[in-house]
Formats: structure tokens, sequence, C-alpha cells
């Protein structure tokens, strides 16, 4: 009987044959959705963002909404709103497609800040509240969000509030030379992802996420992930440091990557391979290091802060 590690090995399998030769990306993706977080994925259009988004939808078996965000977009276009129907003589709420397990917010700084705070509840709480009347989402829920480069027209930054709400921050980038090829050579890519199986039902990524939970981490490891905290707290070469939301967010990740490779214990390893896309998007250079990229900060970060023994 196949287990839920050959189950999520098969989601990964089954999602690779439509987003070629991104095998880190896909764990990466599927790390952050076992781990209860929201992914950020940034790149250039026509990078397979989207594909991504909807194949983990498919292999996962959820139910899967699209929201295209531009600059005309109203928080009510995605929560839903409540209208007046006259033969019933009272309001009746027509729910947004907010009310799905898996959500791709499609080029999500093309929105306006206003439109992209409408999010936020839903991302933290698992909830939306409109007309003063709390309303719960699916669940598993989970926001897949995209977003081209801040240097392209017509894009809104995302604001640090919004950003701290995804997990992970990953770049897919341009495919080998030989991906590229397979990509040429074969098959319209919206054909493959319509053939792609459900690998897990919703039930059994609840059951995966319950695991994640359970796998350890010994003292000296929680050691390491305070002392990487600590010393983007104190260090110079940030502005500001790393928040008790962000070590608890690289703790869960670590588990999850740890699960995926069928251990039952993080390794420090663990921590250092999600530790770019889970802080890459929460650093910022301090005075000395405006010019850095994040992936340089991120290096500096691993660098300072020594092994656990």
């Amino acid at each position: 009987m196949a287990t839920l590690e050959d189950q999520l090995e098969l989601a990964i399998q089954e999602v690779g044959t439509t987003i070629l030769g991104k095998e880190r990306a896909i764990r990466l993706a599927l790390a952050c959705l076992l781990a209860r977080g929201h992914l950020l994925i940034e790149d250039l259009p026509g990078m397979g963002k989207t594909t991504l988004a909807h194949a983990l939808a498919r292999c996962l078996g959820l139910h899967y909404q699209r929201i295209q965000f531009t600059s005309d977009l109203l928080p009510a276009d995605i929560l839903g709103a409540a209208v007046y129907e006259r033969q019933k003589e009272t309001f009746v709420f027509h729910p947004g497609p907010i009310f799905a397990q898996l959500i791709l917010a499609d080029e999500i700084n093309r929105a306006t800040p206003k439109t992209q705070s409408a999010l936020l509840e839903a991302m933290e709480e698992g909830q939306v509240t409109i007309e003063a009347e709390s309303r719960e989402l699916p669940k598993p829920f989970f926001v897949i969000a995209t977003q081209n480069p801040a240097y392209q027209i017509g894009t809104f930054p995302l604001p640090e509030s919004q950003l701290d709400r995804f997990l992970m921050r990953i770049e897919l980038g341009y495919p080998d030379v030989q991906a590229e090829r397979m990509l040429l050579e074969g098959e319209d890519r919206r054909e493959v992802l319509a053939r792609l199986p459900v690998s897990m039902t919703p039930a059994q990524l609840h059951e995966a996420q319950a695991k994640v939970a359970g796998v350890h981490a010994a003292p000296p490891l929680l050691d390491y992930v305070q002392a990487l905290l600590a010393f983007s707290r104190q260090s110079n070469c940030f502005r500001g440091g790393l928040s008790p939301r962000a070590g608890l967010g690289l703790l869960r990740a670590a588990r999850a990557w740890a699960l995926l490779h069928r251990r039952g214990h993080v390794l420090p390893e663990d921590v250092q391979t999600v530790l770019p896309a889970v802080v890459g998007h929460r650093l910022h250079p301090g005075d000395d290091n405006l010019e850095q990229s994040s992936a340089a900060l991120v290096k500096q970060l691993l660098n300072a802060v020594a092994l656990p023994a």
C-alpha cells in the first residue's frame, strides 16, 4: 500500500511532466503547501508560474480558482458581495472566487494596494469578513500568487505586511537546454496539464500536513534557527531582523522538506535549503549593504551563523 510519502513523490513526478526541469522549485512549492503556507512566485511572464499552480491543484485534487489581478480589480471582485434580491426582499451574499481551496492570484502586483489588502485576512485567518459577518474559507486553503518583476510597467510593489503573509517566494527561471528542447518537441503544456491524474485527495493532504507537525526538531537544531534569527536582528547588515512569524515559518518549511525526503527529523541542511525561499523576501539591506540582492543577504546570513555541533 502506498504511503503518504509515496503519494507526495508521485505528485512531484506528475507535476514535473508539465513543468520540465524544475524539480527543486516543485519540491519547494509542495513543501510550502505542506507547511500550511502561501507561495509567491516572482518571474518574467511566460516562465510557467500559472501552469505550476494549476498542476499542483490538479494533482492534489483541490478546488481551483484563478483571479487575474488588474489595476481596476476591486476587493468585492475577489471576496464577493451582498446583492439585494427583490423577490426575497433581502440582501443575499454571492461568494467571490476566494471561496476555493487553491487560489491563483495571477500578477498580484498589477492590482492596487487596496485590492491586494483584500487577501490579508483570508491568508492569515482562513476567513473573510464582509458586511460585519465572518465567513469561513474552505479547508485546506492556499494562495499561490505570481508577480512580475517590479521594473515592469504597471506594477504596484507589495507592502511588507503583504509579503510577510507568504511563507515562501521562489523563482522558476529559464529552463536548461535539455528541458527547453523537450518543451519545443513535445505537446502543448495545456494538453499535458489536462491529463494530469489526481495523486492525492484533500483529506490525504491534510493528513500529510499533520505529519509535518510531528517531524522532530532536536534542541541543537532549534538553537541553530534561533541563532539565525538573532543575527538578522543584531547585525547592521540588515534593516530590521526576522520576525517570530518568520522563525516559525522557517521551522515548518524545514520540517516539510524533511518529510518530502522521507525523514522523521530535521537536519541543519533542511533549514539551509528552505532558508532562501523563506527569508529572501523578508530581509532588507542595511545602510552599509544597500546594493546587495536578497540572495546575497541570505548568503551573508548563512555564512555568519555556524552549524550546530
